[in-house]
């Protein structure tokens, strides 16, 4: 294993936290593995004490996987929702006509596209600015605004936002302001926003979290009982709601989080510092290594990066559909978090929605290509990269 890449150490118990954290096997006749739950509605006794009554609005599978999210979060209160998207509409939903919302401007296609294309219609302002900046955040910033967004790293470019300077700079305008933070990328494991004044966190559990690339899921975590209050209307009154059995396998994949997130860091470290090296290769965006612009930060925040990142050759879109032909082991497709490799063009695949203009001022150009590293042996993934950059830039 690589050593730790940042010197933020995480506090003890991580591993036995997500083990035990919501369960309770004397609630289950002594069942170690908690049952799924499969009724969408439950019979109601006489005296009025409802309990549980319908799985949209309760599940007990449901309840324990986000009663051990919020745990290993640091939270008060978990919510998951049958998507990613699913989370990013429910915590959108928070807002109403009239209201403003900031966002970074690097952030997952599909977040900026569900943004662009359904708040103006509803009657809500978006700004999308460069967050790192924090004149830019400080002139976003209106008196209608009610959510600031943030990303950290950012996709596909892995740029670092400081949570706590940007959480002081919109508290200091207005403290009713919610600080959201996308954390997909590293997990509660890595980073938690919370711990550095978010007010919600939010995350596509399909990736790291469930780690298996067989569960569609998304979550958030809060700590401020009104916000958790507004947020668990949305999502009886939406319907959002993961089923049971996914709710089992997620459960289940938090189990071995802490194991996966330390091959996946290791690994791809590892392969960072190998193309950091490819004469072929002209940028690696990783936060790990000490050339990326937002290393300090990083180290202040986080325990280390996850496996994805991304890095641009010195080709073009020809090259880079080229390269993807060529691997045996990178499989191609608009994931990440899983035990497999993955491998993608963004400027054509994840981040195609984004305008051309945006793309070129973000950098995000056909030369990209963004890699997820699974928890295949270090040696056979390099090998892999070595012989598609020898096959694509042969005659060059």
């Amino acid at each position: 294993m690589a050593d730790d890449q940042g010197p933020l150490k995480r506090k003890p118990g991580f591993a036995t936290l997500s083990i035990h954290a919501g369960l309770n096997p004397d609630q289950w006749n002594g069942a170690i593995v908690p049952p799924i739950v499969l009724t969408a509605m439950y019979k109601q006794p006489s005296n009025g004490n409802l309990g549980y009554t319908y799985s949209r609005t309760a599940n007990p599978m449901r309840d324990t996987l986000e009663q051990c999210l919020a745990a290993l979060e640091g939270g008060k209160h978990a919510f998951t929702f049958a998507s990613g998207h699913g989370v990013i509409m429910s915590v959108l939903a928070l807002l109403s006509k009239g209201d403003h919302i900031v966002s970074m401007d690097n952030v997952y296609g599909g977040t900026g596209q569900v943004m662009r294309e359904n708040l103006p219609r509803l009657g809500i302002d978006l700004t999308f600015t460069d967050v790192r900046n924090v004149r830019n955040l400080e002139n976003a910033i209106q008196d209608n605004t009610k959510i600031v967004w943030l990303e950290t790293p950012t996709n596909p470019n892995c740029r670092v936002i400081d949570i706590a300077a940007t959480v002081q700079v919109v508290k200091k305008r207005n403290d009713n302001i919610i600080v959201v933070v996308d954390n997909t990328f590293l997990t509660c494991y890595l980073q938690r926003p919370l711990d550095f004044g978010a007010d919600i966190v939010v995350y596509s559990l399909t990736k790291y979290v469930n780690g298996h690339s067989d569960v569609v899921m998304g979550a958030a975590v809060v700590n401020k009982q009104e916000i958790a209050d507004n947020l668990r209307y949305v999502q009886e009154s939406h319907g959002s709601v993961p089923s049971p059995f996914d709710c089992y396998l997620v459960n289940r994949s938090l189990k071995t989080l802490s194991l996966r997130m330390e091959r996946h860091k290791a690994t791809a470290l590892v392969i960072a510092e190998w193309l950091e090296k490819h004469p072929n290769v002209i940028e690696v965006n990783h936060p790990g290594l000490k050339s990326h612009k937002g290393h300090e930060i990083f180290k202040r925040q986080t325990s280390g990066h996850s496996g994805i990142f991304s890095f641009k050759h010195s080709g073009g879109l020809e090259e880079s559909r080229k390269l993807l032909m060529c691997f045996k082991v990178f499989l191609v497709a608009e994931s990440l978090g899983g035990y497999e490799s993955l491998v993608e063009i963004p400027a054509v695949m994840t981040h195609k929605t984004v305008p051309q203009l945006q793309k070129t001022k973000l950098g995000i150009t056909d030369s990209m290509i963004r890699i997820s590293i699974g928890l295949e042996d270090a040696e056979d993934l390099i090998a892999d990269l070595e012989n598609a950059f020898k096959k694509t830039f042969i005659n060059k």
